[in-house]
């Protein structure tokens, strides 16, 4: 890449991709003007859209399409594979994210990403890269506390997408009126994601008392005839309440990439309205 067109995609700020699209209108504008010439632009751009290495080919290109960067599902890698690519993705952008993390890839990763944080309930590990305020409008619920592992994912999900979950832990329907007493709260939100497992059956509830989109999130949490989430992700999927949509089995990344993008329309919609 040409040191000046790396230059005009670093002037975009700490954390902040190098093929964002802020940064991708900086180049392009300083084309149009001359700054650079059209050959420099040209290597600047050659490793947007992909790169391979030894085990993966890496997106380079999702963050424009997509509005975020290619996620690392470190299950089923090595520890010397996820470090790799953590340090690759690294080199091209601000965030970051690996889930279902070892504490051991965690380790190797920071190795070459020293500013990674790790969270050992989401065993996911990232790096933030940004300075700007975290957005409000999404909840989460769960039903007990060993459905925190999920929940966990997603928060931290959403927390490197740029949102502020809400959390709202243990309020199973087993004792439906700890749910019932932050019903308020659930109002509130934009969108919810309502996480359990034995049989599911807080997503149902939650639908029923809100007139806001929800996603339900299957756990793998529940004795014998549970069949490891099946059970509630067969209840969540026959729910009689309306507004309800279902992802896979402990998918708790999978529901904040939803959740998140059903909150950046809102957010935007009422900024327009403004």
């Amino acid at each position: 890449m040409s040191t000046i067109g790396m230059n005009k995609l670093q002037n975009g700020g700490a954390g902040e991709s190098l093929f964002s699209e802020q940064n991708l209108r900086r180049l392009l504008g300083a084309v149009a003007t001359g700054e650079i010439t059209t050959q420099a632009a040209l290597e600047a751009l050659r490793s947007l859209p992909f790169e391979e290495t030894a085990s993966a080919t890496l997106d380079h290109h999702r963050e424009l399409r997509t509005g975020f960067p290619e996620v690392i599902f470190c299950g089923g890698k090595t520890v010397e594979q996820v470090a790799e690519i953590s340090a690759r993705l690294a080199a091209r952008g601000g965030r970051l994210l690996g889930t279902r993390a070892s504490h051991e890839q965690f380790q190797a990763a920071k190795q070459h990403v020293p500013e990674l944080q790790y969270n050992a309930t989401a065993r996911a590990f990232w790096r933030d890269g940004s300075d700007h305020a975290k957005a409000a409008g999404i909840t989460i619920v769960a039903a007990g506390t060993s459905d925190l592992p999920v929940a966990e994912e997603a928060a931290v999900t959403l927390e490197v997408m740029g949102h502020r979950p809400h959390r709202i832990t243990d309020v199973g329907v087993a004792g439906l009126h700890r749910l019932l007493a932050r019903t308020t709260e659930l109002r509130s939100a934009n969108v919810i994601i309502a996480i359990a497992g034995m049989e599911g059956a807080l997503a149902s509830v939650v639908a029923g008392l809100v007139a806001t989109p929800v996603i339900a999130v299957p756990t793998s949490v529940g004795y014998g005839t549970h069949f490891g989430g099946v059970t509630a992700l067969l209840a969540m999927l026959n729910s009689c309440a309306s507004g309800l949509s279902v992802v896979n089995i402990d998918n708790g990344y999978g529901a904040a990439c939803m959740a998140a993008a059903i909150n950046n329309k809102c957010l935007a919609a009422a900024k327009l309205n403004r």
